[in-house]
C-alpha cells in the first residue's frame, strides 16, 4: 500500500510539473532536446548563441546553415537584417546576413515561425524571407532606481542587483538579453530618467560594465540616463553650465572613462528642465545647447544623445502645448547625433491621447516615439490592457507634415526624412517577479513593443496571435492530456487562442478607455499613484496642471478642455486639414471630443444620444466588456496551465470591480454638473459618491482595491 501511494505521488508530481507553468519562460517556451544539424563556418559569441538555440530547439528536420557574408543583397538589409531561404530540393535552410546580429535575429525568427505553427512541411520547402528593422535603435527605457525600486514599476523590484554587482552576476541578466534579442530589441537604458548622479561614479560604472559584457553577445547595447548637474553634484564643480569649459572637460573625461570600460556604450538619455530635474535652462541655455555639448563629447566614440521633449512648467499655457512651443523653434539646431524623444501624446501616456503635434513640427531634427509599456495609467499589473492597438493608432496617425501620408511611422523611421538616426523607445514593465511583468498578459506588451519596433507595419492582430501561441500552446506533441483526463488536440487550443485574441486582447485597450476616460477625457486619476479615479481631486497649493479638474473642466454648461481656436488653440499646432477637423466640434473625432472641446451636456452625438447619455453608455460598455473578458477567459480553463489560469482569473476579477469603481465615481461626480439621470436601461451605480470621495487608497496594497470604501 505504501509503495502504491509513493508511486501515485510520484506520478502526480511529475504530471503537475509538466502541466504547471509560472510564466518565467515568457514567449520562449521551446521544446528542448532537438539535436538538430546546424552549421556555421564563422565562430563568435553571437554565432555560438545562434547555433546553440537551433541545436536545442529546431524541430524542422532540415539542416540549417548560418552564414555571414558580404554581398549586395545582404548589405542592403544592413548588419541586423537577414534572409531565410530553403535550397532547391528543400534539403537545407540558410540564414544569412551581412552581420552576426542579423544571423541571430534570423534564428529567432525561424524559431518563432516554428512555435506559431507557420512551418508545415510545404512551407519548409519554399522559405524565402527577407527582413530588416524599421528603426536603427529599438530601446527599452528602465525607470529603475539605484536603491532597487522602480518608478512606475508593478512587477517587483529592479532586475539590477546593484549591491551584488560586479562580483555576483544574476543568471536573469542573460535571460533578459535573450528575450530582448528574440524580438529584435537592441538597446536598453538601465536607470531612471530621474537619474542619480551616482550612476556615473566609477563604482557604478564597474557594475554597468558587467551588464554590458553579459548583454553584448545578444546585440543589446547599454545606455545610461544622466543627471545634467552631474559635474557639480558628482564632480565638485561650481556649475554645470553646458558652455563652461570646465564642465565640458569634465564630461569629456567622463566619456573617456565610460568608453574605456564599455567600448560599445550607446550614449545618454536626458530628462532636463522637467518636473524639477536640472538642465541647461537653469543657466540660460537652450535644450539644443545642452544636448549639443553632450553630443560633441560622445561623437568621437560614435555615441548619441536621446533628449526627452517631456517638458512643461506651471504656467497659464495649456500643458498640452508646451513641448511644441519649447522645441519647435529649435528645429535644425541639434547635432546629427542627437535625437529628440517625444511621448506619443502631448500630456503623459494617457489611455487615449491625440498624437503629439511635435511629431509634425520638426523636419530638420531626428525625432523618436516614446511609448509606455508599463501600465502607469492603465491599472498597473491588475488590468489586462494589450497596448499594440494604442501604439499602432499613434504610428499610423497622419501628421500631414509633407502632405497626406506623412504618418508618424514615416516621420520617425527615416523614410520621410533621411536622418542618420532613427529610434523608438518603450518604458519597460519588467521587474524581478518570477514572470517578469506582474500580470501574465503584461508580457504581451513587452513582446508587442519589440515586434512593432522591428516592423511597424505588423498588425495588432498578428502580434497578439504570435504572442498567445508562443505563450500558451503546448510545446510538444499534437495534443495534451488534462488533469481531468481529457485529450485536447492542439488545433482546438489554437482555435480557442484565436478567439481569445479577437475577443479579449484586441478589445482590451478600448475597454479600459471606456471604463476610465471615454470621449477624450484624460488625466482624472487619483493623486500621485494614478491608480483609480479621482475627478474631484483638490490638493491645497498643488499645481493646477497636476489636478484632474484642470483637464475635465466640468461645470453646469458642459465638460472638456477647450483647445480649439476659441480656447487654448492647441489645434493650431497640427497641420491642415487635421487642424480644421479637430477645431470643429462637429468634425472632431468623438473619441477625442472632450480633449479638444468643452462640450454642452446636451450636445447631440453621432449616435443620436446627448453627450451625457453617450458618456453613460461608454462607461457601461467598458464595465460589460471586462465582464465578458472574464467569461472568455473562464472558457480557457481546460487549455491553460493551472497557475497562469488562476492568476489571470484573479486579476480579471479585480479589473471588473475596478471598472465599476471607475464608472460609479466618474458618472456620479459628473452628474452633479449635468443634472441629468443615468439612462434607466443601464446598470445602477452601487457605490455612494460621498464614500468614494472620502476614501484614500493605500497603494501598498493596491491588489485589494477599496470595494467597501471603509475609511
Amino acid at each position: 500500500m505504501r509503495n502504491i501511494f509513493a508511486l501515485t505521488f510520484t506520478l502526480f508530481f511529475c504530471f503537475s510539473s509538466i502541466w504547471a507553468e509560472d510564466g518565467s519562460a515568457l514567449w520562449l517556451r521551446y521544446a528542448s532536446g532537438a539535436k538538430a544539424e546546424i552549421t556555421s563556418k564563422k565562430q563568435s559569441p553571437t554565432l555560438r548563441i545562434a547555433v546553440s538555440e537551433l541545436q536545442n530547439f529546431w524541430q524542422g528536420g532540415i539542416p540549417v546553415t548560418l552564414e555571414v557574408r558580404n554581398n549586395k543583397e545582404l548589405r542592403a538589409l544592413g548588419n541586423e537584417g537577414y534572409t531565410i531561404q530553403t535550397s532547391k530540393g528543400g534539403s537545407q535552410i540558410t540564414i544569412a546576413s551581412s552581420g552576426e546580429q542579423g544571423v541571430l535575429y534570423g534564428t529567432y525568427h525561424l524559431l518563432r515561425l516554428q512555435a506559431t505553427g507557420q512551418l508545415p512541411e510545404s512551407a519548409l520547402q519554399s522559405l524565402d524571407i527577407s527582413e530588416r528593422p524599421d528603426y536603427r535603435i529599438r530601446i527599452l527605457n528602465h525607470w529603475d532606481n539605484l536603491d532597487g525600486t522602480i518608478e512606475r514599476g508593478y512587477a517587483g523590484h529592479s532586475l539590477w542587483k546593484w549591491d551584488e554587482l560586479p562580483s555576483v552576476v544574476s543568471p536573469r541578466y542573460e535571460v533578459y538579453a535573450r528575450a530582448n534579442a528574440s524580438i529584435g530589441i537592441n538597446a536598453t537604458v538601465i536607470n531612471n530618467v530621474n537619474a542619480s548622479p551616482k550612476i556615473l561614479s566609477n563604482d557604478y560604472l564597474q557594475k554597468v560594465k558587467v551588464l554590458a559584457d553579459v548583454f553584448r553577445p545578444y546585440g543589446l547595447k547599454i545606455y545610461l540616463s544622466i543627471n545634467f548637474s552631474s559635474p557639480a553634484a558628482l564632480g565638485g564643480l561650481s556649475t554645470s553650465d553646458p558652455l563652461n569649459k570646465e564642465v565640458i572637460n569634465w564630461w569629456k573625461q567622463k566619456a573617456k572613462e565610460i568608453y574605456s570600460l564599455i567600448p560599445d556604450f550607446g550614449g545618454f538619455l536626458v530628462k532636463a528642465n522637467s518636473e524639477g530635474q536640472p538642465g541647461p535652462c537653469d543657466y540660460g541655455r537652450t535644450h539644443a545647447e545642452g544636448a549639443n555639448m553632450l553630443a560633441d563629447v560622445l561623437r568621437p566614440y560614435h555615441g548619441i544623445v536621446m533628449w526627452r521633449a517631456f517638458v512643461y512648467s506651471p504656467t497659464d499655457s495649456d500643458r498640452a502645448k508646451q513641448a511644441y512651443l519649447e522645441f519647435e523653434p529649435l528645429d535644425g539646431k541639434f547635432r546629427d547625433n542627437v535625437i529628440v524623444q517625444i511621448k506619443n501624446g502631448p500630456i503623459d501616456f494617457q489611455p487615449r491621447e491625440p498624437f503629439s503635434p511635435l511629431f509634425g513640427a520638426m523636419k530638420k531634427t531626428a525625432v523618436m516615439p516614446e511609448f509606455q509599456i508599463t501600465q502607469e495609467y492603465l491599472g498597473f499589473s491588475n488590468h489586462l490592457a494589450f497596448l499594440a492597438p494604442m501604439w499602432k493608432e499613434c504610428l499610423d496617425s497622419d501628421t500631414y507634415l509633407q502632405g497626406k501620408g506623412s504618418t508618424i511611422a514615416r516621420v520617425t523611421d527615416g523614410s520621410l526624412f533621411p536622418h542618420p538616426l532613427t529610434a523608438i523607445s518603450g518604458v519597460a514593465n519588467i521587474g524581478d517577479d518570477t514572470n517578469w511583468c506582474g500580470h501574465p498578459f503584461a508580457q504581451a506588451n513587452w513582446y508587442a513593443f519589440g515586434r512593432l519596433a522591428w516592423k511597424h507595419s505588423l498588425s495588432s492582430e498578428q502580434i497578439g496571435n504570435e504572442w498567445l501561441k508562443q505563450t500558451f500552446l503546448p510545446v510538444t506533441g499534437a495534443q495534451i492530456d488534462t488533469p481531468a483526463g481529457e485529450v485536447i488536440q492542439k488545433e482546438q487550443i489554437d482555435a480557442e487562442l484565436s478567439f481569445l485574441n479577437s475577443q479579449v486582447l484586441q478589445k482590451s485597450r478600448e475597454a479600459v478607455v471606456d471604463y476610465m476616460m471615454p470621449l477624450g477625457l484624460h488625466h482624472i486619476f487619483a493623486w500621485g499613484h494614478h491608480y483609480g479615479p479621482e475627478p474631484w481631486c483638490d490638493i491645497p497649493d498643488a499645481r493646477p496642471d497636476w489636478l484632474p479638474p484642470y483637464y475635465h473642466r466640468a461645470d453646469n454648461m458642459g465638460i472638456g478642455f477647450d483647445r480649439s481656436s476659441t480656447g487654448s488653440n492647441a489645434t493650431g499646432q497640427y497641420h491642415s486639414p487635421l487642424c480644421e477637423q479637430l477645431d470643429n466640434v462637429n468634425t472632431c473625432p468623438e473619441n477625442l471630443l472632450l480633449w479638444f472641446h468643452h462640450v454642452p451636456w446636451n450636445h447631440q452625438m453621432k449616435s443620436g444620444r446627448t453627450l451625457w447619455t453617450e458618456l453613460c453608455y461608454a462607461y457601461d460598455r467598458g464595465v460589460n466588456e471586462v465582464r465578458n473578458f472574464q467569461k472568455v477567459w473562464d472558457r480557457m480553463e481546460p487549455y491553460i496551465d493551472f497557475e497562469r489560469f488562476r492568476d489571470v482569473q484573479h486579476r480579471l476579477k479585480i479589473q471588473a470591480r475596478d471598472a465599476v469603481w471607475w464608472r460609479d465615481a466618474c458618472l456620479l461626480y459628473f452628474q452633479q454638473f449635468s443634472r441629468q439621470p443615468i439612462p434607466y436601461e443601464l446598470e445602477r451605480p452601487i457605490h455612494e459618491l460621498k464614500d468614494m470621495m472620502e476614501y484614500k487608497l493605500d497603494i501598498t496594497n493596491f491588489e485589494c482595491p477599496p470595494y467597501g470604501f471603509s475609511k
